[in-house]
Formats: C-alpha cells, sequence, structure tokens
C-alpha cells in the first residue's frame, strides 16, 4: 500500500510539471512550430522517464514538434505531440547568466529548479522526474530575435531521483531564418494648429511600418502662456501598410480652462504596435517643438 501511494504521488507531481514545463520559463516566445525535427529517446531497464523502452518522433513521420526559445537566448523547449497520441516535453537551460551555446553541460538539475546550474527536463505521457540529474551537449544552436529558434541538435542523458538507470536520446530542429521584427518610424510635424472657439489643439504626422499593422498614436502637449501652463493629451489609431507612410492627426483638449493659442509647443508622441509574429510590443518615441497657428 505504501509503493502504491508513493507513485500516484509521483505520477501526479510529475504530470503537473510535464504540463506546465514550458509556462514556468520566464520571457520565453511564444512556441513555433517546427519545419522539420526529429526526437528520440531510449532508456536502461529501470528508467521511469523512458520505462526502458525506445521511442522515436519526427516530422517525417507526421509528429508534431513545436519549439520555442527564451528571449535571453538562455533556454531551448521542444514539444512533441506523437501522431500515436504520445506527448513529451524537453528543455534545455543554460546556468544563470549565460546563454545556450554549443558545448557539454555537466552537473544538470531539474528544470525550472536549477537555481545555479544548466537546466534539463525530459518528461511526459504523465510521467516526471521529482528530481534529476544529467548532462547534455548542445552540438548546433542558432536563434533569431525574440527567442526565435532557427536550428537546435542536442544529445541528453538524465537520471531520475538519484538513479543509476539513464534516459538518454537526441534532439534536432531546424527552422526557416527567422522574420525581420517589426519596425516603426514615427514622424510628428512641427506644425499644427488650434482652435479658438474650443481652444483645441490638432496635431499631425506620419507612420511607417515593415508590415501591414494597426498602430497606436498617443502623445500629449504642453504649452506656457502668460506664466500658466496649458496641457493636453491626443491619441489616434491609423492602419498602418507595409513600406508606406501613413499620415495620423489627433486633437488634443486642454486639460484645464485656458485653451491652446498661438505660438510653439511641446509635443511628445509615441507610436506602439504589436509584432504580428513574435507577439512583442513595438514602440517609436520623439518629442518635438510644434508651432500652433489659427486653424
Amino acid at each position: 500500500m505504501t509503493k502504491l501511494v508513493r507513485r500516484t504521488a509521483v505520477l501526479a507531481f510529475a504530470s503537473l510539471a510535464a504540463a506546465a514545463g514550458t509556462l514556468l520559463a520566464p520571457g520565453a516566445a511564444q512556441a513555433q512550430p517546427v519545419e522539420t525535427g526529429s526526437f528520440t529517446m531510449t532508456g536502461d531497464p529501470g528508467d521511469y522517464i523512458s520505462q526502458g523502452r525506445d521511442w522515436s518522433y519526427s516530422t517525417g513521420a507526421g509528429d508534431r514538434l513545436t519549439v520555442n526559445g527564451s528571449t535571453d537566448n538562455r533556454l531551448v523547449s521542444v514539444g512533441i505531440d506523437g501522431a500515436n497520441g504520445d506527448w513529451w516535453h524537453a528543455e534545455f537551460q543554460a546556468p544563470p547568466g549565460e546563454t545556450l551555446e554549443p558545448g557539454t553541460y555537466t552537473g544538470a538539475t531539474r528544470y525550472p529548479f536549477n537555481d545555479d546550474t544548466p537546466g534539463l527536463n525530459v518528461s511526459g505521457d504523465g510521467r516526471g522526474c521529482n528530481t534529476l540529474t544529467g548532462t547534455f551537449t548542445v552540438e548546433e544552436i542558432s536563434f533569431g530575435p525574440q527567442g526565435y529558434v532557427e536550428d537546435f541538435e542536442a544529445t541528453y542523458e538524465q537520471h531520475c531521483e538519484g538513479g543509476q538507470p539513464a534516459a538518454r536520446g537526441r534532439v534536432e530542429i531546424h527552422n526557416p531564418t527567422a522574420p525581420e521584427q517589426l519596425g516603426i518610424t514615427l514622424n510628428t510635424a512641427t506644425s499644427g494648429t488650434f482652435d479658438r472657439l474650443n481652444g483645441n489643439a490638432t496635431l499631425h504626422g506620419t507612420v511607417s511600418c515593415t508590415a501591414d499593422v494597426p498602430v497606436h498614436v498617443n502623445g500629449s502637449i504642453t504649452q506656457v502662456k502668460r506664466k500658466v501652463i496649458i496641457r493636453g493629451t491626443f491619441g489616434a489609431t491609423v492602419d498602418c501598410a507595409a513600406g508606406a507612410e501613413v499620415p495620423w492627426s489627433a486633437t488634443a483638449t486642454p486639460n484645464g480652462t485656458t485653451p491652446f493659442q498661438l505660438g510653439r509647443a511641446e509635443v511628445s508622441t509615441t507610436a506602439s504596435a504589436t509584432d504580428p509574429v513574435y507577439e512583442k510590443p513595438v514602440t517609436a518615441e520623439e518629442t518635438v517643438t510644434v508651432t500652433l497657428t489659427r486653424g
């Protein structure tokens, strides 16, 4: 009875850890499908993860592999969804303060609880190590922006719970060259207008982008007249087309009772969008002096 209870506890803990593997990666990029890749594992008799069996998956055989890396290039995490219903995770992490590079990493402990050692974790099909020791060798690795993994080849050896039996295997990942990151160029015109009836100021300019995305333009305007500070904020959203200069225009209402007036004002503007590939925010900022004339 004691052995049955202990095994159930290990399975529950391992399943949770395996399912949460990639969620625990700080700064990790979104998982990307693998164009060409494979994952193999063989195990000694008595190894809990492999069950002493051979396992093999590849994109060529119809299995689905995904990969993501951390934005600091320290971690590579691989997911395997076998066509037969099997599922596995494999994580490889360099020690703190290092990037993952070709070489052998010894003394690895269980990711993500590897405080000052390399991190390793091969788990799946409801099985995972509570603690582990291991080693892995990175043979090839190349990152694109934001943790995009272009190439990754590594071998590994993992021992659960301090035992002698091991799971050993190899991972190969090959993807196309990483797409470029989104670029935004912001221009705020140095001329604007004010409305004598409502006191509002209207600003304008252009944005250009390297991809078709909606861009949010926000900013603030400050003007000083007769020792009175006049402030207001403005915002607009435009559909940016790749390679084109797209105009934007926005109106700022004064925060107080003093209207915007003829003369110079300081305008701070921010253009922001979400990179459609890497799903990361991209911004461009500038502060200019704008001369307001009557509209």
